[in-house]
């Protein structure tokens, strides 16, 4: 609990700071005043800890800036996520271990500086296919080539003290949403922080979050995670007890993580940062969708606004839709945008992309064996609601199309419950003993489902056959 008294301070003094942060007009001030309060975050959290914050961003920034382009993203890949395993790895080595809070800083800054370098090799392969444009252009081969966007052409300029500014600006540095370099430059030049109700839009997000707050401390008095973890509830307590015991504590999870996350989006919010207006079909992560945004800086029209670049979570539609993978979706949106352009949709096998994907999201994560058996066990249980959902809910209509989707979202969160207690129980022996108690009754479940469900599919597929076969014979007789 003291550290999570210690990240609501920070996280409340950081939002009512953006009150003030938002009424720097020059960029240059804004930056130094954005850096320096994002220092004194961290340095509260982390002390001496700071240093491997300092060390990642000092290698990193070396390798975007003089790095070939085309190498940048994969070296400081390997680089960042090399270190952050080193990083998790001190206590077995024999040293400190840093804080908690220090290691989400350490996370999100392997995100940023990641993201950054993938942003410059992005930058550097636009620029070389404008570059051959505009020479078919001249030799009359084609039509005129619109120039290489104003963020690209930062981005192949940047220079240490820019890296420096991105990576330690107090907006996320302490939990995140992921922020990219081109949302983080257009909130230090683009006038929209000034336009935009960050007071309206704050508020909006701090009203629901006592109650998340609220569940959460009430449900964690009377169901504790701790409880799980002692002999009297593997002694003492049914089966069935033990087994729904994983609904209550993956609720208090998402209390957590639902307040957490909020109070975070809530500092984008207060400072401006990721305000843009509707009409550029912001996405969470990527922020606006078209290309031409800027050609309306200065438009005088009335234009509404959304915050939906750093818009982190969904927690009404991740709580109400119906199946497992379209709740995927609306978690952690910022963090799963990151994952499917630099992971996903960069990795060269289509076949193991999914895997490969969740593989990286676990190591994100932690060391600890809980996050893979949790993350990595998603693409076990996918194809089972996929192959469900195309059997029985596809085509159903009116009550039985309720009823089902209904028992999918039943399925869906005891998914989630299921696989989320290895995530808090991390450890392999916590784990084994706890799935070993229930008689892994989970993953029985799901093989069988799968078996039966594969069955029905090659029965359906072996009757429709038969019944087209039995139609031209019909035909051919008549």
């Amino acid at each position: 609990m003291k550290d999570d008294i210690i990240y609501l301070v920070l996280l409340a003094a950081c939002i009512g700071f953006g009150q003030f942060y938002r009424k720097f007009s020059d960029p240059e001030q804004k930056k130094l005043v954005g850096t320096a309060v994002g220092l004194l975050v961290v340095l509260s959290v982390s002390g001496f800890h700071m240093l491997h914050m300092l060390f990642c961003y000092l290698v990193s920034a070396l390798l975007i800036i003089y790095a070939s382009p085309r190498i940048c993203h994969l070296a400081c890949f390997g680089f960042m996520f090399g270190y952050l395993f080193f990083f998790r790895s001190l206590a077995f080595l024999g040293y400190d271990t840093p804080p908690g809070h220090t290691n989400m800083i350490q996370m999100i800054l392997t995100l940023k500086l990641v993201g950054l370098a993938f942003e410059v090799n992005n930058a550097a392969t636009k620029s070389k296919d404008v570059e051959e444009k505009r020479k078919k252009a001249a030799n009359g081969d084609q039509p005129p080539v619109p120039t290489l966007h104003e963020v690209d052409r930062a981005l192949l300029k940047l220079d240490m003290l820019d890296i420096f500014h991105y990576s330690f600006n107090y907006v996320g540095v302490l939990t995140g949403p992921y922020i990219t370099f081109k949302t983080y430059r257009d909130a230090i030049y683009l006038p929209f922080s000034g336009k935009a109700d960050c007071i309206g839009a704050t508020v909006e997000k701090l009203k629901v979050i006592p109650l998340y707050a609220g569940l959460f401390l009430l449900v964690s008095y009377i169901w504790p995670l701790q409880y799980a973890m002692e002999n009297e509830f593997y002694e003492e307590r049914s089966f069935i007890y033990r087994l729904m015991y994983v609904w209550p504590t993956f609720f208090i999870f998402r209390m957590r993580i639902y307040t957490g996350i909020l109070l975070s989006e809530c500092v984008c919010t207060m400072a401006g940062v990721g305000a843009y207006p509707t009409v550029f079909v912001n996405k969470p992560g990527h922020g606006p969708s078209k290309e031409d945004y800027t050609a309306l800086v200065d438009s005088e029209s009335s234009l509404e606004y959304d915050f939906e670049a750093v818009r982190n979570i969904d927690v009404i539609n991740t709580e109400r839709c119906w199946t497992f993978r379209e709740a995927m979706k609306y978690w952690n949106m910022c963090v799963q945008y990151w994952m499917a352009m630099y992971v996903y949709k960069r990795f060269p096998s289509k076949k193991y992309r999914t895997l490969v994907t969740l593989a990286v999201s676990a190591i994100w994560h932690g060391v600890y064996a809980g996050y893979y058996f949790c993350i990595c066990g998603a693409p076990f249980y996918l194809p089972i609601e996929d192959l469900y959902v195309k059997l029985f809910i596809k085509d159903a209509t009116g009550q039985r199309r309720m009823v089902l989707n209904v028992l999918c979202w039943i399925s869906k969160f005891f998914a989630f419950s299921y696989l989320g207690i290895a995530f808090l129980l991390l450890t392999v022996d916590k784990i084994w003993y706890y799935y070993s108690s229930v008689y892994f009754i989970g993953y029985v479940l799901w093989i069988a489902l799968y078996g039966v469900g594969v069955m029905i599919a090659k029965q359906r597929k072996a009757n429709a056959k038969r019944e087209e076969r039995l139609l031209q014979e019909a035909m051919k007789k008549d």
